[in-house]
C-alpha cells in the first residue's frame, strides 16, 4: 500500500508564498503521477496540479496557471507544489494524490493523503 504525508501547510496573507511537499512510501509502482487536489467547505474537489514519475511531464488547474508550480525530485516519490501570489480563494484543505496517469478526474487517483490546510487572509 501507499502512504502520502504531506506538510507546508499553513496560514499566509494574500501575496503571499507557500511550498507544499508530500512523500510517497511503500508500495510505489502506481504513483505515476503524483500531484494535488483541493476542497473547500460546501466546494467540489477540484484539480490543482500532477506530475508524472519523470517530473518532465506536468499539467495545472486554470485557476492556478501562472501562480503554482508543480516539481517532482528525491527519487521520483517527493512532489512539492510551489504557490505563489496567493489568494483568498486559495484557501482550502489540500490534498496530495497519487494514481496510475496523468488526469483531472478525481476517480483516478488511488492514493490520497490526509490533507494539509492552506489558509490566506486578505
Amino acid at each position: 500500500q501507499v502512504q502520502l504525508v504531506e506538510s507546508g501547510g499553513g496560514l499566509v496573507q494574500a501575496g503571499g508564498s507557500l511550498r507544499l511537499s508530500c512523500e510517497a512510501s511503500g508500495r510505489t509502482d502506481n504513483t505515476y503521477a503524483m500531484g494535488w487536489f483541493r476542497q473547500s467547505p460546501g466546494k467540489e474537489r477540484e484539480f490543482v496540479a500532477v506530475a508524472a514519475r519523470s517530473g518532465g511531464v506536468t499539467h495545472y488547474g486554470g485557476s492556478v496557471q501562472g501562480r503554482f508550480t508543480i516539481s517532482r525530485f528525491n527519487g521520483k516519490n517527493t512532489v512539492y507544489l510551489q504557490m505563489n501570489n496567493l489568494k483568498p480563494e486559495d484557501t482550502a484543505v489540500y490534498y496530495c494524490v497519487a494514481g496510475p496517469g496523468l488526469s483531472v478526474d478525481v476517480g483516478v487517483y488511488e492514493h490520497w493523503g490526509q490533507g494539509t490546510q492552506v489558509t490566506v487572509s486578505s
